[in-house]
């Protein structure tokens, strides 16, 4: 069947079934070897020192799937913790290295002498840039780094951990009047700062030679996060930052020595391009990337729904959409400009890679099927750099037309290489030729170690995958792995200088490793993937599991003391499986009922407050109505039925959930004693456990102002850990067969139990809708005392405890008596009270009050729900 060449694009490069696009079999030979694989015997280490590690803290984590994953017993779906981690978005970060990792920020930059410099990430918080100087004599690499044996580091300290480096020779000679030894420019990203250096070289001493400097030019503090910045290909001093706005900025490096404030802060032009049209705020999705196309006033800017092509030669900036990401593609996650000559993009999702054509929009050239799990870097490279030094000339076409893009995952050690381009002379008609300029892909994408530390046979892959099962869950994998957290690729020229050609080709690339080791290895071409690494096959477990490699060193020794107390969390384990009691029976087989305290009764301090409310001691038999008679502020159905609860405990059972400060000072910590923090219970009439209470007047310690007292706080015992103790006490001594139905005793349905009852006091078939989900409900034709109202009337009747929780009631206002505080309980059915009613209330305060009143009966009246509310109550 043939096809156009656009209907062809839509076929995605992949094994499963034959793309149009792919070129294959006797169509391929001409194109000549295109898988790479590392030289064992050509590993050289260059540098090592701790500083070059991200930081990273030790303490054990969960991701937010595992956290869900191992929270409960019942098992919870991969696909459900999958997609609530999702919902979360990236508030929640697993760890610090990982988001360190998002980007490769080791950056090479070759001087005009063709000595290589290598910057990367430095200082205790990778917030300070640091280099070393790479030259080659007799085929080797040398490497020049201080006399300290660390790194070079700019003198400049960023104060906040490095996001993202990129480097750019100057394109030109004595660049500006007055930098005549500037040879390039670095620009260094934080999450809020952009931070401009100039690399000048530096003339030599009689003795010595000086590497090259960074000096520090200026920067620019934004109040939104940068998503990406990039250096212009056209002009030597310009650069763009995006935001994650939206935002973006055009900075001229040219007038670095004039364009600045007098404290060092850069003053950017801000680019008059709107989204609101085109990508407004309701638009799923983050800004991902900028860069420069063919001319240097259009710009391509990727967002996460959507790439496009901005146009700013013209006073209106116009403003295109070049690709969308359809429903099949998901949203991009990386974006990237292909080629030089500025036509040329790709973006990747997900699960596809893209490569497209300005000129073309919304039809991709080519599009790869992919399995990178969060892919972080995307690069874009000429064959001919990739098959450097090669003795073979039968392929020189190939290496001069082709590409090769290089995407993986440095966290998950997953790196893909996707070669293409234009179809060998005799492999497409000559009309066919002139009519298009399509691209092929010139094979499946295939995987490639970076790291050349990796076997993929069968039983090593398997080994690998059993190795991360025997994993704590709170562990990652990578970081008992030597990983690769950076890599760059030397320039054609100067790897035929380091190693001799071969039949082929290949290149060397300059990776940093999580063992904190900087090293080089070439790599080269073959006809066949070697999946099988000796040295790697040979190791018994691909994991160091004495020590994890990447650590943070400091450079100050731990000034504190190293001591660590132990929480003892049996008790909420077990309540939060469903198994408290049985942990309570196990552990309290002693247990002889509650023990009475002698230096404090309990009973003088409740029974007063029990007898403001007209009921009798705790422990006697009480309805739910008489629990409404501690309602005065609305209070949820399952809140009255904990106090209900309460008020059912014996007296000695509520004397162990309340204690004063002289007994709490006797709970030990470590070797220190120090008093248990509990609110105090108010001296107003209130019912257990007492909800409405003052603040607490201390913090950590006591002091000369505020002195210890003995007043009574708690509850310092949960009422589920009560409720079972109560039950326990209950049964009968000696019996096996009741201590053995006390095992399917459950708090938990005692609770529910009580707000059926409770929600069978509330309700009955008469409700009324007053709109914003707020539900009236009046329980019979005679008016209750107290009124309800419910927040969502949705749930179901299985759902009643959790419908308790929404459901409020209170006790209604009192006729109004027109004297003191009592005038307040006219501005609502509910009663106002007040815990100090020992104030005047004189003229002055009677006016202030008709004026409250007045602008309260303003907005009642234009607040439809409360009129409907009113008039339900008054009906």
């Amino acid at each position: 069947m043939e096809f156009s060449e656009e209907w062809k694009s839509l076929w995605p490069i992949c094994s499963a079934f034959s793309s149009p696009l792919l070129l294959s079999g006797p169509s391929s030979k001409p194109l000549g070897p295109l898988f790479f694989n590392p030289s064992p015997q050509t590993l050289t280490p260059l540098f090592s020192s701790p500083s070059v590690c991200p930081p990273f803290s030790p303490h054990p984590h969960l991701s937010i799937s595992q956290f869900i994953k191992t929270s409960s017993d019942w098992s919870v779906p991969p696909t459900v913790t999958t997609s609530l981690a999702k919902q979360l978005g990236h508030h929640f970060t697993d760890n610090s290295t990982a988001t360190f990792l998002n980007s490769n920020n080791l950056q090479l930059l070759r001087c005009p002498n063709d000595d290589i410099l290598v910057f990367f990430p430095s200082g205790n918080n990778s917030d300070r840039v640091g280099y070393i100087v790479l030259k080659v004599r007799d085929s080797n690499l040398m490497v020049k780094f201080h006399n300290d044996g660390d790194a070079f580091l700019a003198r400049k300290n960023l104060n906040h951990g490095i996001c993202k480096l990129l480097v750019r020779p100057a394109l030109h000679s004595g660049f500006g009047l007055g930098f005549p030894n500037c040879i390039g420019f670095l620009l260094a990203c934080t999450m809020y700062t952009v931070h401009w250096f100039r690399i000048e070289t530096r003339a030599p001493d009689e003795s010595t030679e000086k590497p090259p400097a960074l000096v520090h030019v200026g920067d620019k503090l934004f109040k939104c996060l940068i998503a990406d910045a990039c250096w212009s290909p056209h002009l030597n001093e310009e650069c763009l930052v995006l935001l994650k706005g939206g935002e973006i900025f055009l900075f001229d490096a040219d007038f670095f020595s004039r364009r600045f404030t007098s404290d060092g802060k850069f003053e950017g032009k801000r680019l008059g391009v709107s989204w609101a049209d085109i990508c407004d705020s309701k638009t799923e999705g983050e800004w991902l990337g900028c860069e420069f196309s063919w001319h240097p006033r259009i710009l391509i800017v990727t967002h996460s729904s959507a790439v496009f092509l901005v146009d700013l030669r013209s006073e209106s900036c116009n403003v295109s959409c070049l690709m969308k990401a359809s429903l099949g593609m998901n949203h991009f996650v990386l974006f990237s400009k292909a080629g030089s000559d500025g036509f040329y993009f790709t973006v990747a999702t997900d699960s596809r890679l893209l490569l497209c054509d300005i000129r073309k929009p919304q039809m991709p050239l080519l599009q790869w099927d992919h399995n990178i799990v969060t892919p972080c870097f995307l690069n874009v490279y000429k064959l001919s750099d990739l098959r450097s030094n090669s003795k073979e000339d039968n392929y020189k076409w190939a290496s001069q037309s082709g590409y090769c893009i290089l995407m993986g995952s440095l966290w998950n050690c997953e790196c893909s290489l996707f070669c293409y381009g234009p179809s060998p002379k005799g492999t497409v008609s000559p009309n066919m030729s002139k009519l298009c300029n399509s691209f092929y892909a010139w094979c499946l994408p295939y995987e490639l170690s970076l790291s050349a530390r990796e076997c993929h046979c069968g039983s090593c892959l398997v080994r690998e995958e059993f190795a991360k099962a025997s994993l704590r869950e709170w562990v990652d994998w990578q970081l008992k792995k030597e990983i690769v957290l950076g890599f760059g690729i030397l320039d054609s020229d100067i790897s035929c200088m380091l190693s001799n050609s071969n039949d082929y080709g290949g290149f060397t690339v300059i990776r940093l490793m999580s063992s904190a080791k900087l090293e080089a290895q070439n790599f080269v071409a073959s006809w066949h993937i070697l999946n099988k690494l000796e040295e790697a096959h040979e190791k018994e477990s691909p994991f160091t599991f004495d020590e994890s490699l990447l650590h943070c060193e400091v450079d100050e020794e731990y000034k504190f003391l190293r001591e660590n107390h132990l929480l003892k969390l049996g008790y909420v384990r077990g309540y939060l499986n469903g198994k408290l009691t049985e942990l309570i029976f196990q552990e309290n087989k002693a247990y002889k009922g509650a023990q009475k305290k002698e230096k404090f009764k309990f009973h003088e301090f409740l029974c007063p407050k029990l007898q403001a409310f007209g009921l009798a001691p705790a422990g006697s038999p009480i309805s739910v109505l008489d629990v409404f008679k501690d309602v005065n502020l609305p209070t949820s159905a399952y809140e009255v039925t904990l106090r209900k609860l309460w008020m059912t405990l014996p007296m000695e059972f509520l004397q162990l959930a309340f204690s004063n400060y002289s007994e709490l000072l006797k709970v030990r910590i470590g070797t220190s004693t120090p008093s248990l923090e509990f609110l105090p219970v108010p001296d107003t009439p209130q019912l257990p456990p007492f909800l409405f209470r003052n603040p607490s007047p201390r913090g950590n310690h006591w002091s000369k102002k505020v002195r210890r007292n003995n007043g009574v706080v708690g509850p310092v015992i949960p009422l589920p850990v009560l409720l079972t103790l109560h039950k326990f006490d209950k049964r009968k001594e000696g019996e096996e067969e009741e201590e053995e139905k006390g095992y399917e005793y459950s708090p938990e349905e005692e609770i529910t139990s009580q707000c059926h009852e409770v929600m069978k006091v509330l309700y009955d078939d008469n409700e009324i809708s007053l709109g914003d989900d707020k539900e009236l409900l009046d329980t019979s034709q005679k008016q209750k005392p107290f009124i309800i109202y419910n927040q969502d009337a949705s749930l179901q009747d299985n759902d009643l405890k959790e419908k308790s929780f929404g459901t409020f009631t209170s006790k209604r206002a009192d006729a109004v008596k027109m004297d003191g505080l009592d005038f307040f309980d006219d501005l609502c059915p509910v009663n106002m009270g007040f815990v100090d009613r020992k104030v005047s209330f004189g003229e002055k305060e009677l006016k202030s009050y008709k004026l409250l009143k007045k602008q309260f009966s303003n907005w009642q009246s234009g607040f439809k729900p409360y009129q409907d509310f009113i008039a339900r109550e008054h009906s």
